[in-house]
């Protein structure tokens, strides 16, 4: 039986969607076939749908047609995502989606029908049934009576669309749509992935993070992705595994148990001392196990104080980030949380990003900067964020003249981006490799 040996970066997988939907709020600015940004015109007849040029428009038509009319009668109201998801996935098992098959290897593959439901799991789930129910009195003004699935048979589908759908992703790896990708859904999860999911439009790309070794073709049950933020400390990343897709997560690194502890560590009270201190917040901890400085009971209360902060205001900016506010927070964690914790490189993000909104430029630089370890910490040497951080200060560090810190930072970025986007992703080749050869050539001319 032939060995196989692919090298870290390697391409194993790539698929165009089963379904899929454009976020409503991008409806302005992206084509609803390709996703791509820009001027975009409404569809003449519904008004509601838009396309970045006739070609788009075209090819959407097939399908499009037979949602035309009913989104044009439902306007000027906004369809949830979920429900225009739900019906085209309805409209697409009407005309045979059940036979369409989504390769996972160049033998095995998977069907609509081989999807797992969760039937049981949902039923139980308040929350997801109240949605369910939600999307059932939409569906009735999107699809005719009569092509509407039985209850049990749509709560089937919609269990499927929940549990397999992913999250499509721009060169920022914002989310910006979901999607069903049939073969790409059979890879499972892990908190330490060996492979990552990119998109270069509405099509998924996997690539590895790690040389693959083995006998015969790929055993894909031996290939994990991230189905969610890994920077969250390890009850949160349980819990949204638990709640989202139904199950225990028991890979390495939720077992380890020196992780969780950093994640949630506080500061040595003791400046010159690095140490992460463990439970920070029980009263058992008294002292620092490395320089035993005393950790008194007002710097415990002042840790519990300060992260119930940090939580509420980082809840409170899902959508914006206000400079002040993680400012603020930021001021507050100083000698408080550890630089590894997780709720203060949060904050850091948040500030890094509001930083960069404003034209801040040398506090966004000051911010990016601390994020750098910590992103390596938790996303490991080899994420698309990593790279995107490291490609951000990049650019930053061009634009304000710092030539010879941008060149190390975009080189460095290269490295990352390279492996997980690959080197015809538009992201290298169009933003990526134009700032490296610009960073250069500035480089080169200080030198002379």
């Amino acid at each position: 039986m032939k060995n196989l040996f692919y090298k870290r970066g390697k391409l194993i997988h790539t698929e165009k969607p089963f379904a899929y939907v454009l976020q409503s709020r991008y409806r302005g600015i992206r084509c609803d076939k390709c996703f791509k940004e820009g001027k975009v015109l409404k569809c003449s007849n519904c008004m509601y749908v838009r396309y970045c040029n006739r070609f788009c428009q075209k090819e959407a038509w097939q399908d499009h047609q037979h949602e035309c009319i009913k989104l044009k009668a439902v306007a000027p109201r906004t369809v949830p995502d979920a429900a225009l998801m739900l019906s085209r996935i309805i409209r697409k098992l009407q005309k045979g989606g059940d036979f369409v098959k989504g390769f996972y290897t160049s033998k095995f593959y998977r069907r609509f029908g081989d999807l797992m439901t969760h039937e049981n799991d949902i039923r139980e789930d308040e929350k997801r049934m109240e949605h369910f129910q939600s999307l059932v009195v939409v569906l009735q003004s999107l699809i005719d009576e009569a092509a509407i699935p039985s209850n049990v048979e749509l709560l089937q589908i919609f269990g499927k669309m929940c549990i397999n759908s992913f999250n499509i992703l721009d060169d920022e790896m914002n989310s910006i749509g979901t999607g069903m990708y049939l073969g790409a859904s059979v890879m499972d999860h892990s908190c330490r992935p060996n492979a990552v999911v990119t998109f270069d439009g509405i099509n998924i790309h996997v690539r590895l993070l790690e040389d693959y070794h083995g006998a015969g073709e790929m055993d894909i049950s031996k290939i994990f992705i991230s189905y969610i933020d890994l920077m969250d400390p390890t009850d949160v990343r349980r819990g949204r595994l638990r709640s989202q897709y139904y199950f225990e997560c028991e890979c390495d690194r939720c077992r380890d148990q020196q992780e969780l502890k950093l994640m949630n560590a506080g500061a040595c009270p003791n400046v010159d001392c690095d140490e992460p201190i463990a439970n920070m917040g029980d009263e058992d901890v008294d002292k620092c196990p490395r320089c035993n400085t005393a950790i008194k009971s007002s710097q415990r209360d002042k840790f519990r104080e300060i992260i119930t902060l940090t939580k509420s205001r980082l809840a409170e900016m899902k959508e914006i980030a206000y400079l002040d506010v993680c400012q603020l927070c930021l001021k507050k964690q100083e000698n408080i949380l550890h630089y590894y914790n997780v709720w203060y490189l949060k904050t850091l993000d948040h500030a890094f990003e509001s930083a960069i909104n404003m034209e801040k430029w040398e506090e966004a630089i000051a911010y990016g900067l601390r994020l750098v370890n910590g992103f390596i910490k938790y996303n490991g040497p080899f994420h698309p964020l990593y790279g995107l951080l490291l490609l951000k200060i990049g650019k930053i560090q061009l634009f304000v003249k710092q030539v010879e810190q941008a060149l190390k930072n975009i080189n460095n970025s290269e490295k990352v981006l390279r492996i997980t986007h690959g080197e015809e992703h538009d992201l290298y080749k169009k933003q990526l490799v134009p700032l490296l050869c610009q960073a250069a050539d500035e480089f080169d001319m200080i030198k002379k």
